[in-house]
């Protein structure tokens, strides 16, 4: 079965860090881009950060830029998100998902996705 299982979501202060993880079970990450995609209550999924299937291109959006760092060991078969300075904004449902090799910013081109990970920012 291929799926994608992301992990290490939780909550945290403002101003805290979190990496959450995506684990590829029955194929290799390595020909896929990797994107992460985040989802608040009652807002439209965005995408946040991706990695090209190399590693050699990272994408992030305004949001998250110089804060958040997208990362992948493809030895592993796991890509990382790195999120530090977390703000309230952040808290989300994050997900990742795999596409053919370069980053794409339609998520109906992303073939695969995981279940979600609860990110959640307060004081």
């Amino acid at each position: 079965q291929l799926q994608l299982v992301e992990s290490g979501g939780g909550s945290v202060q403002p101003g805290g860090s979190l990496r959450l993880s995506c684990a590829a079970s029955g194929f290799t990450l390595d020909l896929y881009a990797i994107g992460w995609f985040r989802q608040a209550p009652g807002k439209v999924r965005e995408g946040v950060s991706c990695i090209s299937s190399s590693g050699g291109t990272t994408r992030y959006a305004d949001s998250v830029s110089g804060r958040f760092t997208i990362s992948r060991d493809n030895a592993k078969n796991t890509v990382y998100l790195q999120m530090n300075s977390l703000k309230p904004e952040d808290t989300a449902i994050y997900y990742c998902a795999a596409a053919q090799r370069v980053c794409r910013r339609d998520p109906l081109e992303y073939n695969y996705w995981g279940q979600g990970s609860q990110v959640t920012v307060s004081s």
